[in-house]
């Protein structure tokens, strides 16, 4: 068994890193006060490939695997979490129309959003329901040119800011079967969106409700086949759920390395405070949780590549466990700044806003462990 990283998987990594800390770090504060993410940054993601990690070189993708896609968004997460988190949705999105799209779609959409020129979000959480997205309301009722839609998306990042909305909607019966995915393009008829929802972190995505009222889209807007949305939407998951705890590994990481320079600046009885045995327990804890984390991390995206069985198993524990070791850490780093982790000026604070919600999105931390407590009892 090989731990180590390849040298092009070594190579991803300082690429995305070296993107993170010129053209993401040194902004990431503005963004978050601003409440949106330049749009003049895509473009330049795009442009390393990094739109379309897992879309198959055939469509025009970069067709990396998910340890590959681990690795970049760690990477870019110790620039900033919430732009890093805003990227894995963009894939997301277009792993699903690159998988189950039509050649149509494909050759409609793909190109500008692999380019980044269309900003892509993802529509499945409901006012109620969220854990149960198999309840969702939202009708998609055929007509002879398409569907028209009515409902409400809830917690959508980049509602009214992206440009083209992946949504699950109802058009058949009650539960996962009766459910299909869609496209809904911005500056549609009867697409509409809340007020911009003032969150805890994640502050630089612009974050709304989108509202569909009478919104006609065309047949040709059906991603693969109805009734297959739900099946769809939950093939992403185990992806997503490594994607989002890579962010919580990265952000975290950022937050340890920056505890440790300034331990050894911050002078207290007479020498800096990484000179306290106490203290020094607080790093190795912490580092020794980071590590263990990264090696599960990478354990599960190994299986789910190479499709074993129990991968959405190891997926939904990783996400356990990394995103809550990525919270614990921060949280730990803000305690060793003193007073001035509380601060906006050191970065802290930030990361543990942000990585807060990683325990809730992309299935919370407790239908996690639903997952894997069936798996374990189905044995």
């Amino acid at each position: 068994m090989d731990f180590a990283l390849t040298e092009e998987q070594t190579a991803i990594f300082e690429m995305a890193h070296a993107f993170g800390q010129e053209h993401i770090a040194p902004f990431a504060r503005d963004w978050e006060a601003q409440g949106t993410i330049p749009r003049d940054l895509w473009p330049q993601v795009g442009a390393l490939g990094l739109a379309g990690i897992y879309v198959s070189e055939d469509s025009g993708g970069t067709g990396l695997n998910r340890l590959d896609a681990t690795l970049v968004f760690e990477a870019l997460s110790m620039a900033c979490p919430s732009v890093a988190a805003f990227l894995s949705i963009h894939n997301m999105c277009a792993k699903m129309i690159d998988a189950f799209g039509s050649d149509e779609v494909k050759a409609r959409v793909l190109p500008r959003a692999l380019r980044m020129e269309t900003v892509l979000s993802y529509c499945l959480t409901e006012p109620g329901s969220g854990s149960d997205a198999a309840a969702l309301k939202t009708r998609a009722e055929r007509t002879n040119e398409g569907y028209t839609l009515n409902g409400t998306k809830a917690f959508i990042s980049g509602g009214g800011y992206s440009d083209l909305y992946v949504a699950m909607v109802r058009t058949g019966e009650d539960g996962p079967k009766g459910v299909s995915a869609v496209l809904v393009e911005d500056g549609t008829p009867g697409l509409s969106y809340g007020g911009l929802e003032d969150k805890m972190g994640w502050r630089s995505q612009p974050t709304r409700q989108v509202q569909f009222d009478e919104c006609r889209i065309p047949a040709e807007n059906l991603i693969g086949e109805e009734g297959r949305g739900f099946a769809y939407a939950m093939a992403g998951l185990d992806g997503g759920r490594l994607n989002i705890s890579a962010c919580s590994l990265g952000a975290a990481q950022a937050g340890l390395d920056a505890t440790v320079a300034y331990m050894a600046e911050r002078k207290a009885f007479g020498k800096s405070i990484d000179q306290f045995q106490a203290l020094q327990f607080r790093l190795a804890d912490m580092e020794i949780e980071l590590q263990a984390a990264r090696t599960f991390l990478r354990q599960a995206a190994w299986k789910l590549d190479t499709g074993a069985p129990d991968a959405t198993k190891f997926c939904a524990m990783a996400k356990a466990f990394v995103t809550e070791t990525g919270s614990k850490v921060v949280d730990q780093c803000l305690q060793l700044h003193g007073g001035y982790g509380y601060l906006a000026d050191y970065g802290i604070e930030k990361l543990v806003r942000d990585l807060r919600v990683h325990q809730i999105l992309e299935g919370t931390n407790e239908i996690m462990r639903l997952i894997v407590a069936r798996q374990m009892l189905a044995r």
